[in-house]
Formats: C-alpha cells, sequence, structure tokens
C-alpha cells in the first residue's frame, strides 16, 4: 500500500475541479491548498471535509468527519481509502459560448423569417465547492470550462432565443437593429441565467451578448437589404416607387423597335398591348403623358415651387400640405434623434437613419419608450400585457380585445398599480374609483 506525502493540486488554469489520482492516504500525509482553492475529501462516496487554504496533516485528530465512519484500529496510525477533490475558485471570465446552428426568427417589421446566429462569453466563479462537486461532478476525473459550456448548453440557448424574440416582437426592432440593444440584453440574460447557476453552486459574474448576426448569402436577407439600400436611394434622390416604374417604363417604351413614329403614342400603345386590355391602355396612356410633360396638369408648391399635380394635396418634394390654412410647417417632423426636420411622407430620417415613430394624435416623431407626446402632451396608447391591442383609455379596466384585467397607473409617479388598491405603493397617492 503506498504512502503518499504530499497532496498539492497539479491541474490546469482552466480547470474548476480536479481529483487527486491515487485514493490511499496514509496518516501524517501532508494536503496542500492554495489561496484560491478548496479541498474536499471523500469516503465511500460521501462528502466529508472541506479545508481551507493552507497546510493540512491528514491525522485522525484532523479530520473529524472521516473519524466517525474510519476505524483506525493501530492508534491512528493506519492508512485508508479517500477521495481528495481539489476545486478552483479563482473567477473565470473568458469562458465562450454561442449559438452552433442559425435560429429561425420573424423579423417583426418586415415579416420575413430570417436565421440568426449569436456568440459571446460570460464570467463563472464557484462560490460553494460542495454543492457543486455534490450536483455536477459524478464520476468525471476533471471538469473544466468546455465540459461546462457543454453541461449548461441547453439553459443558455433557450434563454438567449427568448430573449432575442422578446426584442424583436415587443419593442418591434427589426433584425438588422438588434445589435444597439446587446447592452440590454446582456444585462436581460444575466438575471435570467444567474439563478439557476446558482442552484449548482456557480456564480455567475457577467454574461456578454457581443454580436448578433445573420447569414450574408441567406436569400431572405440578401432580398431584404437590397430593398433598405433602393429605398434609401429613393430618399436621397426624392422620388417613390411609382415614379421609378413610371420612368422604367418609360425608357422601355422609348426603346422599342417596333414603336410608331410618335414616341409618345408608340409608348401608349406599346402598354395597352402589354396589359392584354383596351380600357387600360387609355390609363396608361394619360399617365405617361403628364410624366413626359411634367408641367403639364400641374401646379406650383406654395412652399418650395416645385411642379405638383393639380389635384393633389402634399409636395412630394418638401412634403407640404396644400389643405392647411396657416401655411406653416405642421407636417414638417423634427427627428427625435438628430433633431433633422423632414416632410412626414418618409419612413427613416434622411440625415441618421432613426425609424419615423408618429405620434397617433399630431405625428410628430416620438422618442423611444415614451408614453406622452412631447408636442402635443396627450397620453400614448399602451399595449394590452395579455394581447398587445393598443388601449388608448387610461381608465379603461378591462381589455376591449380579450377582455383580461387591466393594471392601473398612478397619475403621480405613474407606477403601474393592479386593480383593487386604493393607495400607490410607490409614493403613497390616492387612487381615485
Amino acid at each position: 500500500m503506498a504512502l503518499v506525502d504530499v497532496i498539492k493540486y497539479d491541474g490546469g488554469p482552466d480547470i474548476f475541479a480536479w481529483k487527486y489520482p491515487n485514493d490511499e492516504l496514509g496518516t501524517w500525509t501532508q494536503l496542500i491548498v492554495a489561496e484560491t482553492q478548496e479541498a474536499l475529501l471523500f469516503k465511500g462516496g460521501q462528502a466529508l471535509d472541506l479545508f481551507g487554504p493552507g497546510r493540512h496533516t491528514l491525522e485522525t485528530a484532523n479530520i473529524p468527519l472521516l473519524n466517525k465512519i474510519v476505524n483506525l484500529p493501530f492508534g491512528g496510525d493506519s492508512p485508508f481509502k479517500a477521495e481528495v477533490w481539489f476545486v478552483n475558485k479563482v473567477a473565470s471570465l473568458d469562458v465562450k459560448w454561442g449559438t452552433p446552428t442559425p435560429v429561425q426568427l420573424q423579423d417583426p417589421k418586415y415579416k420575413i423569417v430570417v436565421p440568426v446566429r449569436s456568440y459571446g462569453q460570460f464570467g463563472v466563479q464557484v462560490a460553494d465547492s460542495r454543492k457543486f462537486l455534490l450536483k455536477l461532478i459524478g464520476t468525471l476525473p476533471v471538469f473544466d470550462k468546455e465540459t461546462l459550456v457543454r453541461y449548461f448548453r441547453g439553459l443558455y440557448l433557450t434563454k438567449v432565443k427568448d430573449a432575442i424574440s422578446s426584442y424583436l416582437v415587443h419593442k418591434n426592432v427589426g433584425i438588422l437593429e438588434i445589435n444597439a440593444y446587446l447592452e440590454e440584453l446582456s444585462g436581460f440574460l444575466q438575471e435570467r441565467l444567474a439563478p439557476t447557476l446558482e442552484e449548482y453552486g456557480i456564480s455567475l459574474l457577467n454574461f456578454f451578448v457581443n454580436d448578433i448576426s445573420v447569414p450574408e448569402d441567406d436569400p431572405a436577407v440578401v432580398q431584404l437589404k437590397a430593398a433598405l439600400a433602393k429605398r434609401a436611394e429613393m430618399d436621397i434622390v426624392g422620388y417613390n416607387y411609382t415614379q421609378e416604374r413610371t420612368f422604367d417604363t418609360l425608357e422601355g417604351a422609348a426603346t422599342n423597335p417596333g414603336s410608331m413614329q410618335s414616341g409618345l403614342l408608340g409608348a401608349g400603345l406599346g402598354l395597352g398591348m402589354g396589359a392584354g386590355m383596351g380600357g387600360m391602355m387609355g390609363g396608361q396612356f394619360a399617365n405617361l403623358s403628364q410624366a413626359m410633360n411634367p408641367m403639364e396638369g400641374t401646379k406650383p408648391c406654395p412652399k418650395c415651387k416645385s411642379p405638383m399635380p393639380q389635384n393633389g394635396r402634399f409636395c412630394s418634394v418638401c412634403g407640404y400640405d396644400t389643405q392647411q390654412e396657416d401655411g406653416g410647417d405642421r407636417h414638417t417632423i423634427t427627428c427625435s434623434n438628430c433633431g433633422h426636420q423632414y416632410p412626414d411622407t418618409v419612413k427613416f430620417c434622411p440625415q441618421c437613419g432613426e425609424a419615423y415613430n408618429p405620434c397617433p394624435y399630431c405625428r410628430a416623431d416620438l422618442p423611444e419608450g415614451a408614453t406622452t407626446c412631447p408636442q402635443c402632451g396627450r397620453p400614448l396608447p399602451k399595449p394590452c400585457p395579455h394581447c398587445g391591442a393598443l388601449i388608448e383609455s387610461e381608465d379603461a379596466k378591462f381589455c376591449p380585445q380579450c377582455g383580461q384585467p387591466l393594471t392601473r397607473t398612478c397619475p403621480n409617479c405613474h407606477t403601474q398599480i393592479q386593480d383593487g388598491c386604493k393607495f400607490c405603493p410607490e409614493c403613497g397617492t390616492k387612487l381615485t374609483d
């Protein structure tokens, strides 16, 4: 029977738990535990004494729990069989995680399904050595970072998919804009994952989402990016999709070798024959005639003097409403992000690219998370927490869409309060029925 003189940790830096290979221990064996470690003694599969940093002599007097179950007939000098586990309690901040395959999610803005990948890293530290060894180790000789990631892959993948889906749906964030919310997602995921890891004696120090991406060669992603690039080009040049199609049609008609001597008549007849309907030809001919003679049947915009249709209400260049009486800029929007002014006919700010979020009452651009309009001061409709339907009335106690009871808002501090409360639990304001 071999006598072990000195027992100390001999594992790598990325190992959380390491088992000493020899289980035959003699009395007076020296157990050396480093400052950032703890050692746990096992006998017959039962966890016994826990040793902190320092030098410990393994004799009966120093291991009281072992002394209760081991009969030493030779005055405490007999060797005995036991296992020694070392637990590394150094904080490990570079544990990598990632989604092995893309997660299929629907973009809430453009209603297309795109594959999403995500990766990052997190930091952990063993907080309870006994709980960590008993719940996770089992018969493994070593427990390292790869084992930790493999054990908890199902947990973090489920939480990550749920978090990204929640931000896409509830915050109405496009998949190409989700990287602006990485810090919020990281904090949200740390709060969700920490309680589960704590059950296994592990403290989650941090959790970072470094990137959320979509494959560049995916057909849906390629189509979406092409459409967004085309819309940005139209906003910069100053024309819309209908006008572009008219230009394409005119160009095609002008290069038609079978057209008649009159280019305009040939374009009109060519479009009529292509449509296969005589009645449609007249309307297309009129549209082409107007497009080729832009000043015919038009009027100047009162604001920017650009030509606009005689019966048109809004100027296609500056967005001026010809029916407004004050002659001001009531329909000129000020971007809540950069302060740039643009017409309310566009969907994105041409200066910073921020999405136009109109107030349902005065059409002012609302900052993200606003509960009242900064322009008109009216409270904004709030979504039902059960079905998502917008509810305009602040006094509504039940959702008109699904009938579920709603929470109330304190008129003083705007805290959400369950129905039935007579006083606000946050500021103490008395609530009226």
